[in-house]
């Protein structure tokens, strides 16, 4: 197989082996003890945004755990599951009809060793077990026990359950299906955990200076004053799992109050609430994003600033539009591939894919949701 010249697997993959061809000669002057290390310093040289997802990669292959795909009869999610299994990193569970799953795998060179495959319209027996447990989530909210042993015959409804119920570690969907169909399933099934008043998206945008967290972009057209400093604090703290600091950008059309406007007026009242209540929080706002971006700018312009002169590498809006619009844009610019949407405020590791995503990110959103299931056992 011939890759091509600007495939960026080119140097992480053909510059080792020539190195240990190298040494193996005895040719090579200065052994090479750290392969991974030499690997990585390989991709820093490259400024390639790989350094975040191998880190991710690197902690999900210390406890794989199972993980449910509702769309396994999509030939990208059956390659990210074999990819998955082939690192180490997860026990795959594919929904669908078995057959088409294995003439799918049989059609595309695909082996899964391991893979269990659930079809929910043929069992019966769990159908009724999970929907009894949704009528008893859902009961007191209109649901009917029919409805809810009905609604175990979708992969979303009964991929969910078995997280919930504990037969599964984290769920994964939307590749094939809208948004709101498919994250419904979750919240009715799984929920929010305690801490939060609301369920918010945030895409992970691996630039080559390093990731990126953008949020809201897929979930809540708008927010009230308490959702929204419920959704930056939850951003906050799972920027601060991956073991990075957060330096938070409030985002708008407006510079610290030099445009008026409920939408900046809200980001105002927010920030002063989180700084009253975490004066340490590396937070400030609300200003434009070429502002966040650009630390000495804002340094220059605003020297009064929290952020100081260094660039946000968190975004915060408060509404779907600007949110969606700006992750839209990043992504479709080029150069940029995203992880998420990152669900945050689940009680467990559920996410839903977006329509495009490509195997390389499907395996990035995997490893995210392994790693997630981890942290919340």
């Amino acid at each position: 197989l011939i890759p091509k010249p600007m495939d960026p697997r080119l140097l992480t993959t053909v510059a080792p082996a020539v190195a240990k061809a190298a040494m193996d000669s005895g040719v090579a002057r200065k052994p090479i003890q750290d392969w991974e290390g030499y690997k990585s310093e390989l991709r820093r040289r490259l400024g390639m945004d790989n350094d975040f997802a191998d880190r991710l990669m690197t902690k999900a292959k210390k406890s794989p755990k199972r993980v449910v795909f509702a769309e396994a009869d999509n030939v990208q999610i059956l390659r990210a599951a074999q990819i998955g299994v082939s690192e180490g990193i997860c026990q795959p569970i594919l929904m669908g009809v078995e057959e088409k799953i294995r003439g799918l795998m049989e059609e595309n060179n695909i082996e899964i060793p391991g893979a269990v495959i659930v079809d929910p319209r043929t069992d019966e027996a769990k159908r009724r077990e999970f929907g009894t447990r949704l009528f008893e989530k859902r009961g007191r909210r209109g649901m009917t026990e029919f409805e809810a042993e009905y609604a175990m015959r979708n992969r979303n409804y009964f991929g969910s359950m078995m997280v919930e119920m504990g037969e599964a570690d984290a769920f994964i969907s939307g590749l094939t299906r809208n948004y709101p169909i498919a994250l419904k399933p979750a919240l009715e099934c799984i929920g929010m955990d305690e801490s939060s008043n609301r369920v918010s998206g945030m895409h992970i945008m691996m630039s080559k200076s390093g990731p990126l967290f953008f949020a809201d972009t897929t979930v809540n057209v708008t927010y009230t004053d308490d959702q929204l400093h419920c959704m930056i604090m939850n951003v906050h703290d799972r920027v601060r799992e991956f073991q990075i600091e957060p330096k938070i950008a409030l985002i708008s059309y407006s510079n610290f109050g030099s445009s008026k406007g409920e939408a900046p007026a809200q980001l105002q009242r927010v920030l002063k609430r989180i700084q009253s209540e975490y004066p340490n929080m590396k937070i400030d706002g609300e200003m434009q994003p070429v502002y966040a971006m650009n630390g000495e700018l804002r340094h220059k312009n605003y020297p009064f600033n929290r952020l100081g002169k260094e660039a946000a590498n968190t975004y915060i809006f408060n509404n779907l539009s600007s949110g969606n619009a700006a992750y839209q844009l990043m992504r479709g610019m080029g150069g940029v591939s995203a992880i998420g949407p990152v669900l945050l405020g689940f009680k467990k590791s559920v996410h839903i894919l977006h329509h495009s995503s490509s195997v390389r990110e499907i395996v990035n959103m995997l490893a995210l949701a392994v790693s997630e299931a981890q942290d919340k056992q």
